[in-house]
């Protein structure tokens, strides 16, 4: 299971819950300086408190107020996530800066962060290494970044799905300072969050099936169609039967475009879906799901049927 890092300001007041890669696991899965700092970012203000600066030797110092905002945040209006792999969702922002905060230093970063349910503070997806900004103005940047999910390492639950996700940003600039030097000094590190960027949904990606026998049958023949619904368990992680669910056996007749709705029956209790029909003509079987609050829907590869 991956490990987040929820980066808190050390007073409490200002938090970060925007990279997700704790300093352990900083390499896992970024490289290159950007995880080095991102590294840094969780060792000096993660665990919420001032421990985090117990090696400092001005350890009662806090970072400043970052004159960092955004705004403009586009995310799509729902994130469709299996049971495994690594998805990959692209954001873009706006960044407003003063004229003091060098936002081309190396030293400098912004990530993009979504948090549950309107609590900023909670754990959230966000993106492994920082946005790229592209200058405007003086005091204003285009941004662009990838949030990313693992969800069969951790990053989800299943009540995590079709639950209200919002957008947020956060930057941190180092101004120089070396986190994991003697000399480091907090209250020279500045750090800026924003939340209620806009809003998303993560919902689980279905899977539907479909098997019509027997192939050939006579006309009038009895055909039995039977299938599959499962849906993407991030508890397991695995795939798993969804339940009691209406499901749209369609047919279309071979040599037309459209698809009709024969019957709509409900999934069993382990996801299982069988019926009858009688054999009219040649043609296609399909099952069609429309999606829940939670799940995406689904649409079952056609099966044809040779009528003789």
């Amino acid at each position: 299971m991956r490990i987040r890092a929820t980066v808190a300001a050390v007073s409490g007041a200002l938090a970060l819950s925007a990279l997700a890669v704790p300093a352990a696991q900083a390499d896992v899965h970024a490289s290159g300086s950007a995880s080095a700092y991102r590294a840094a970012v969780a060792k000096i203000l993660g665990n919420g408190g001032k421990s985090a600066f117990v090696t400092s030797p001005v350890a009662a110092a806090q970072p400043y107020k970052l004159n960092v905002t955004f705004s403009n945040f586009k995310v799509t209006k729902s994130i469709n996530v299996g049971a495994g792999g690594h998805l990959v969702v692209p954001v873009t922002y706006t960044l407003t800066h003063g004229v003091e905060v060098n936002i081309k230093a190396s030293d400098f970063l912004t990530v993009p962060f979504l948090y549950r349910d309107g609590d900023i503070d909670s754990f959230g997806i966000s993106s492994e290494n920082p946005g790229t900004c592209t200058v405007t103005s003086t005091t204003t940047a285009n941004c662009k970044a990838n949030l990313d999910i693992y969800p069969g390492e951790g990053d989800l639950t299943n009540d995590d799905a079709g639950a209200r996700w919002t957008a947020g940003g956060a930057a941190v600039a180092f101004n120089g300072q070396d986190p994991l030097g003697e000399d480091f000094d907090p209250s020279k590190i500045g750090v800026a969050q924003q939340g209620d960027l806009g809003t998303t949904t993560v919902r689980r990606i279905s899977k539907l099936t479909v098997d019509a026998a027997p192939e050939p049958v006579v006309k009038g023949g009895t055909i039995t169609v039977t299938g599959k619904l499962t849906r993407a368990n991030w508890d397991g992680p695995n795939y798993t039967g969804y339940a009691n669910q209406p499901v749209q056996l369609q047919f279309r007749k071979n040599g037309t475009s459209a698809y009709t709705v024969v019957k709509t029956i409900k999934t069993s209790a382990t996801g299982a879906l069988k019926t009858t029909v009688k054999a009219t003509a040649d043609g296609f079987f399909r099952y069609v799901f429309a999606g829940t609050a939670t799940t995406v829907g689904a649409s079952a590869a056609a099966d044809f049927v040779d009528v003789k």
